[in-house]
């Protein structure tokens, strides 16, 4: 059985991918021709979501990097080990 936080790693993932994908189907559906091309505007509108989606993706990674920090990871800050020993 997968832990918890894998769980929740995976669906936080797949939420956003398909968030990615219905952008990207309405994007499609409202700035395609009738050739399938997309038109100019579609094409910016395009390129706008995917940047889009890079920072949304990397907000998250931080996000969940804090919520899921547990005290025994040894990822938190301890003074102790960031002072030198002179």
């Amino acid at each position: 059985m997968l832990e918890r936080d894998r769980i929740i790693e995976i669906v936080v993932a797949v939420s956003t991918v398909l968030l990615m994908l219905g952008a990207m189907i309405g994007i499609g559906s409202e700035y395609g021709g009738d050739n399938g091309a997309l038109s100019t505007e579609g094409g910016e509108m395009l390129v706008f979501a995917i940047i889009g989606f890079i920072l949304l993706l990397t907000l998250v990674g931080i996000a969940l990097a804090f919520v899921m920090n547990e005290p025994g990871d040894g990822l938190e800050a301890d003074d102790s080990d960031a002072q030198s020993s002179v």
